[in-house]
């Protein structure tokens, strides 16, 4: 009875493996014209045994599709992504992650070593990252584990970040929209590198095309970093990520929640705005009142203010209401080089 039980489960293992195989072969050809970066397959049971069983204490991050997990596997720290079983539509996020992750080639987007495709769920297997999200780094700074960011460290990290989302936009013959820009799918591997983590929802243009079309009914990324014309239209394109950094640029000015106003602030949860908190700070002249006081320190000279109202009116291009004036990743990416070397050397 047992025999016949394992020899089932064998099968079942064996038929999703390739089934899993054959789906994932037809969207890498697809999507990469055949160019992609060599990934290792890897057993259901070598995973187990490196996240000792997908123990709670391992966990890095946890998002709703998937949890990222620290593992150790033949002899190497890694990083383990499992995708949620009860989420509606866990398989398609999950090729879509392998589909994406493993051809890219760039320091700030975590690297693919390979997969697992006899388990139920999706399964990936990254490289090593240890010193948790942007998100903790920026709201559980006074935690002793994860050490509070300085403007110097925001800026290195915004400037990075900015340069991979410039890769996915012009690297490839079809650029890559990730859509999933936010502090919590930032994590780090080493003190201050951060890198892209979650390509679950991220979609290449058409061939010979401008703009994707897709349901303004279905939209997908993170609340509190849509582009406005996401919920006006089905058509858009690389320009909801530059929104969205630009989202992001202000949570890291300020250390505040796009969707949760601090306890100072006298608005509801529901009439809470980061964007609208900002600007009106600035209209009122209050602007370093909401800057992060990690980043004030012990005091603003009239040159780090300066830098800091460089860093937020780039944002405020980055957020433009129309996609056309927004900048490109490449320009964010040059502007907040010009405004982080700036800042090294008034503090040199």
């Amino acid at each position: 009875m047992m025999s016949s039980f394992l020899k089932g489960s064998k099968r079942q293992k064996q038929e999703r493996f390739l089934l899993n195989g054959k789906i994932l072969l037809k969207e890498l050809i697809a999507s990469s014209n055949g160019k992609y970066n060599p990934i290792r397959s890897f057993t259901d049971k070598e995973i187990k045994i490196a996240t000792n069983n997908y123990d709670q204490q391992k966990i890095i991050t946890k998002e709703v599709i998937y949890s990222l997990y620290k593992g150790f596997l033949q002899d190497r720290p890694v990083s383990v992504m499992k995708f949620s079983p009860d989420f509606y539509d866990q398989a398609a996020f999950g090729i879509n992650s392998i589909v994406f992750a493993s051809q890219m080639s760039h320091k700030n987007i975590l690297k693919l070593i390979g997969c697992c495709l006899e388990s139920e769920v999706h399964i990936l297997v990254f490289e090593s990252v240890e010193y948790g999200t942007l998100a903790n780094h920026i709201y559980r700074s006074r935690e002793p584990y994860f050490e509070p960011l300085l403007l110097t460290h925001r800026l290195k990290i915004a400037m990075e970040l900015a340069n991979a989302i410039a890769y996915l936009h012009f690297k490839f013959p079809r650029p890559i929209v990730f859509r999933m820009i936010s502090p919590f799918t930032i994590v780090f591997n080493e003190k201050y590198v951060a890198k892209l983590c979650d390509f679950s929802n991220s979609i290449s243009m058409p061939e010979g095309e401008t703009h994707i079309e897709e349901s303004k009914d279905r939209i997908i990324g993170i609340g509190g970093f849509f582009a406005p014309e996401r919920f006006t239209t089905p058509r858009f394109n690389e320009k909801v990520d530059v929104y969205s950094f630009g989202v992001l640029l202000l949570v890291l000015l300020t250390g505040l929640k796009t969707h949760e106003p601090p306890s100072w602030i006298t608005e509801t949860r529901l009439d809470w705005n980061l964007e609208h908190a900002v600007k009106k700070y600035i209209d009122q002249e209050r602007f370093t009142e909401i800057v992060d006081p990690i980043v004030v320190g012990s005091g603003l000279s009239p040159e780090k203010e300066e830098q800091l109202q460089a860093f937020a009116e780039l944002a405020f291009k980055c957020l433009s209401d129309s996609a056309v004036d927004r900048p490109t990743m490449i320009d964010v990416a040059k502007q907040l080089r010009h405004i982080y070397n700036s800042t090294c050397q008034l503090m040199s």
